[in-house]
C-alpha cells in the first residue's frame, strides 16, 4: 500500500488530481472549505478531515491546491492550519499559483517546524488535471524534489525542478503571461480574419501549420470557434498571475509592457461580468471593440 498523502483544495483542478492519485493507489486524506467536496471523494474511498491541522496530523505529504496567496495561508499559517499539526520531517508541496514572495514566507515557517516545502504550480488546466499530463514547475530543495517526484509524476506529463523555493512560482508567472499574450494574440487574428470575410476555421487551420502554430489554438479552439466560455481556467483567475507576473516584474526590474495591457483587458472582462468564464473569453472583448461576431458576417 502506498503512504497516505493529504490533499487540500478540492476545485476545477484539485479534484480530478486527487482521483488521479487515488487511482494510483494512494490513500487520501482530503479537506475542503466547501464539505460536500470532500465528502464526494469520501464516497470514492478517501478520509474527509475536519481540518487542515487534522490532515497534517494525518500525513507526512500534504498538497495544497488553492486560488492565491491569501487562501495558501490561511490553509498553512492560519488558525487550525497545516503548519499546527505538521510532523518532523513533513513535506508540504503547494500546487497552487501565488506570490514567490509568499512562498519563501512559507518556506521559511515550515522549516522552522522542522518539515520542508517546495512550490509546484501547474499549467495544462482542467484537461491536464483529468489526465494526469500537467506540465509541473516545482522550486525546492533536490532531495525534496526526489521525495515528491513520484507523486507528481502521477500529476504531470512533464515535471521540471526548476530551482530553489520561489522557482516554481516565478516559471509559472512567466508561462501566464505567454499564455494571455497568447489568446490575445489569437483572438485579435480570429477577428480580423473573420471581419475581412475568411472563415475563422481556415484561419486557425493555417496558422496551425506555420510558425505562428502554438498550443493555444490547439487547446482552445472549439472555445473559440464555438464561443465556449465554460472555464477550464477562469478569466478572474489569470488576471490573478498576470497580477503576481507584473508584482514579480517591479520586485527585479523587469519592463512588462504588453502584459500590463492583456491585464487590462482581463481587468475589463471582468467588470463586464466574465471573470467567471474560460480565459478565452477575451475573444468577446475584442470582438466588442471590432463590432464584428467572429463566424457570423455581422
Amino acid at each position: 500500500m502506498a503512504e497516505k498523502i493529504g490533499f487540500i483544495g478540492l476545485g476545477i483542478m484539485g479534484r480530478p488530481m486527487a482521483r488521479n492519485l487515488m487511482g494510483a493507489g494512494y490513500e487520501l486524506v482530503v479537506y475542503n472549505r466547501s464539505p460536500e467536496k470532500a465528502r464526494e471523494l469520501a464516497d470514492e474511498g478517501a478520509a474527509a478531515a475536519g481540518s487542515p491541522r487534522e490532515v497534517a496530523e494525518s500525513c507526512g505529504t500534504v498538497i495544497t491546491m488553492l486560488p492565491d496567496s491569501p487562501e495558501v495561508e490561511e490553509v498553512l499559517a492560519g488558525e487550525g492550519g497545516v503548519f499546527e499539526g505538521l510532523r518532523e520531517g513533513s513535506l508540504v508541496v503547494d500546487m497552487s499559483t501565488i506570490s514567490p514572495v509568499v512562498t519563501r514566507e512559507l518556506a521559511e515557517e515550515a522549516r522552522k517546524r522542522g518539515a520542508s516545502m517546495l512550490d509546484a504550480p501547474v499549467s495544462g488546466g482542467e484537461p491536464g488535471a483529468v489526465g494526469g499530463t500537467l506540465s509541473i514547475m516545482v522550486g525546492g530543495e533536490e532531495g525534496d524534489f526526489e521525495r515528491a517526484r513520484p507523486l507528481l509524476d502521477v500529476l504531470g506529463g512533464t515535471v521540471t525542478h526548476v530551482g530553489e523555493v520561489g522557482a516554481g512560482q516565478v516559471v509559472k508567472a512567466c508561462n501566464q503571461v505567454v499564455v494571455a499574450l497568447t489568446i490575445e494574440a489569437v483572438s485579435e487574428a480570429l477577428v480580423l480574419g473573420s471581419k475581412a470575410g475568411v472563415d475563422p476555421a481556415k484561419v486557425l487551420d493555417v496558422l496551425s501549420g506555420g510558425l505562428a502554430g502554438n498550443k493555444v489554438m490547439e487547446a482552445k479552439r472549439e472555445h473559440f470557434l464555438g464561443h465556449d466560455f465554460e472555464p477550464g481556467f477562469k478569466v478572474e483567475l489569470h488576471h490573478k498571475d498576470l497580477g503576481i507576473a507584473l508584482a514579480t516584474g517591479r520586485e527585479y526590474g523587469v519592463p512588462l509592457p504588453v502584459t500590463a495591457i492583456v491585464d487590462q483587458m482581463l481587468e475589463e472582462s471582468k467588470a463586464k461580468g466574465r471573470g467567471g468564464r474560460d480565459h478565452s473569453a477575451l475573444l468577446a472583448l475584442l470582438e466588442e471593440g471590432a463590432r464584428h461576431e467572429i463566424g457570423t458576417g455581422e
